[in-house]
């Protein structure tokens, strides 16, 4: 099993190219279902959870190929599956994306009760309410979801649930309504760029959809959809990521391929912390020279502040100058990282959906544990600046959402490696991601004088 090593200390400086978004790749991947010819998709990262997803097409008889230039090739070559079955469903929540889509088109869905982070109970019963609402008939067997309509017919679907709007239910509902026979309305339909980005490829493919981004999405359905080809949206999530890693680390980065339009929450709470962002010739300039200031933050559906970004910013507040207070509204279990974080010498303590964040000087490596992909993330930021060495284990958990992030920050300036426990054990040297020539330089942002 792989994990990270870290010596904290190095400040970033230099350029990193933001890949396709994987939250926006999963639920277009599983609309290819609904498509009789061939469909071409750029920037499709090759993540874990991606692999996964395109295994499960495999078994649901989509071919995948993917070209010298990264490009996937996707056609359908089968229509007689319907069944995704647990031993692939229970590795990613995503994989309930192909409900929608097996329905529509092939009339019958199977699919287990899917998998993904532990980060607190998530049901799908809005997904199938929805998928009532356009006529078809739902069953519980055997841990499987079982969904069958020999036609769908459109109606008004109200997709609000006690946390907000479902992501994934929206777009379950939205691929199964671009073949209902006549009009579906989607009220409380998520807003997030990863639904328009699938509308978008949907409507390319010939769907009939109207109000992306809106919370009223509205869908004339089709006999049938062709193919297109299609760029992927850069990924807002491991944008942010980034541009966290630059700010506790006092240092400078360039975002390429970087959609600050889709970041404006996260780019709010960032400058009044006191992070400077700006966009340069077609690049986001994430950078921090000045002390931290605390801020309040909630997490909220899009275009509030992203869940997948709480633990990330927690780990920058927990250096500022004074108090935080970050609410999770999301999923208010989400907080596994706060024990971790606490054992490199942070100040956090949870109450109920709130962590009170009382800012510290300086962050001490330590052994530690990924519980999920997100709170990988946030302990690889909080390595970055800790004071000696931070070793992370279970780092495949971050393989789900990050390509490489190791690589990517070893780059620019990073001391960071990935190992194999195994390989060491026998003596075999370690993969070393690379390091950074200088000597660690302690960087709790507030020593910085201010100036």
């Amino acid at each position: 099993m792989d994990y990270f090593l870290i010596n904290g200390g190095n400040r970033l400086r230099g350029r990193i190219e933001i890949g396709g978004a994987k939250n926006a790749s999963l639920p277009i991947l599983a609309a290819c279902i609904l498509c009789e010819d061939e469909v071409v998709l750029h920037d499709v990262p090759d993540l874990a959870d991606v692999q996964s997803m395109l295994l499960l097409l495999e078994e649901l008889g989509v071919q995948s190929t993917r070209r010298a230039d990264g490009a996937l090739r996707l056609r359908v070559v089968d229509e007689s599956r319907v069944h995704a079955e647990y031993d692939l469903v229970r590795k990613m929540r995503a994989s309930v994306c192909v409900m929608g889509p097996l329905l529509a088109k092939r009339k019958e869905a199977r699919v287990s009760m899917p998998g993904g982070c532990n980060i607190g109970d998530r049901p799908i019963n809005l997904h199938v309410q929805g998928l009532r609402r356009l006529g078809a008939a739902a069953d519980l067997k055997n841990g499987d979801v079982l969904l069958a309509s020999e036609q769908l017919i459109g109606g008004d679907i109200f997709l609000g649930g006690p946390f907000g709007s479902t992501v994934t239910g929206t777009a379950n509902v939205l691929m199964a309504a671009v073949l209902a026979k006549g009009r579906t309305v989607i009220e409380a339909a998520a807003c997030e760029p990863e639904i328009t980005d699938l509308a978008d490829f949907l409507n390319a493919c010939g769907a009939k959809i109207s109000g992306q981004g809106t919370p009223c999405i509205v869908i004339d359905g089709v006999e049938q959809l062709g193919g297109c080809e299609h760029r992927i949206i850069p990924d807002r999530i491991e944008a942010g990521t980034f541009m966290v890693a630059a700010a506790i680390t006092n240092g400078e980065l360039e975002l390429a391929n970087c959609r600050l339009d889709h970041l404006g929450a996260v780019v709010d709470r960032l400058r009044h912390i006191g992070v400077t962002v700006e966009r340069d010739n077609g690049v986001a300039v994430v950078a921090s020279t000045r002390r931290l200031e605390p801020a309040d933050v909630t997490t909220q559906p899009y275009p509030g502040f992203p869940t997948d970004l709480q633990a990330q910013l927690m780990v920058l507040l927990s250096l500022a100058d004074g108090n935080s207070v970050i609410t999770e509204k999301i999923f208010p279990d989400r907080f596994m990282h706060v024990a971790e974080l606490n054992r490199m010498g942070a100040m956090l303590r949870k109450e109920g959906p709130t962590v009170i964040v009382e800012g510290v000087r300086h962050l001490i490596g330590a052994p530690v544990m990924a519980s999920d992909l997100r709170a990988s993330a946030a302990l690889v930021v909080a390595g970055l600046v800790a004071q000696g060495q931070t070793r992370i284990s279970r780092v495949y958990h971050i393989d789900r959402g990050y390509k490489e992030i190791e690589k990517k920050l070893a780059a620019v300036g990073a001391d960071i490696e990935r190992r194999q426990e195994q390989a060491e054990e026998e003596g075999a040297p370690p993969r070393r991601s690379g390091t950074h020539a200088d000597a660690p330089v302690w960087l709790a942002p507030h020593e910085v004088p201010t100036k």
